[in-house]
């Protein structure tokens, strides 16, 4: 993978289905503010469920980056999922009437579980490259479809600050953060990663496709 940087060159390898995901009709839904209660609901129940591995996934990361200074951008960004994010969707959940056995143990679909088997894939293989590649696609997907949004904000807070938990300073800031390092270990183990990437691309596809099956 020549003549761009390596991230950007397994987005171009997966790029039908990186389309398909950050232009799909629930994204516009959320970004105009008009997805349906129930369906944000759905959505953000089995999203929930991805914290734990994720978690584990970023301390894999921790444990396997070849640096300090890796550890430490990976650990501030890790606080601010277990605070920030995880408050939000409790306050979500509030808002939408989610009782607590839907938020700690609903029915997972087939594709949050293939996600969730993907991540501890990632973090079992104690590979810094490896554990990026899962990584950036969940981060930097998220913010190129948020980073689509024109116009006001939406009104309800549901919508609102789960666009700009993803569209914010820190995060673009993390999410090149992340493209760079996977950029530099990445192309050393580059057909794992591009296995990784790919299928993660195809799963966060899944994932909004199931809202409307």
């Amino acid at each position: 993978m020549t003549g761009t940087g390596f991230s950007e060159a397994l987005r171009r390898a997966c790029a039908e289905d990186w389309n398909a995901a950050i232009r799909h009709r629930f994204v516009d839904a959320m970004l105009a503010g008009t997805a349906e209660p129930a369906r944000m609901r759905a959505y953000l129940v089995q999203d929930y469920q991805f914290i734990d591995r994720f978690v584990a996934l970023l301390g894999a990361a921790i444990a396997s980056a070849d640096s300090y200074a890796s550890r430490l951008r990976l650990s501030g960004f890790l606080a601010m999922i277990v605070s920030d994010e995880n408050t939000y969707f409790q306050r979500a959940f509030d808002a939408l009437g989610v009782p607590e056995a839907e938020r700690a143990a609903p029915a997972l679909s087939e594709t949050t579980r293939a996600f969730q088997a993907l991540m501890r894939e990632a973090a079992e293989s104690r590979s810094y490259a490896q554990a990026l590649s899962v990584l950036v696609v969940a981060e930097w997907l998220y913010l190129s479809w948020a980073t689509r949004r024109s116009g006001p904000l939406p009104p309800d807070f549901v919508h609102a600050e789960w666009i700009t938990l993803h569209d914010n300073d820190f995060f673009r800031g993390f999410v090149g953060w992340l493209r760079a390092e996977l950029d530099r270990v990445g192309p050393a183990e580059e057909a794992a990663c591009a296995a990784l990437f790919r299928r993660a691309v195809r799963l966060e596809r899944r994932f909004f496709d199931d809202l409307y099956a």
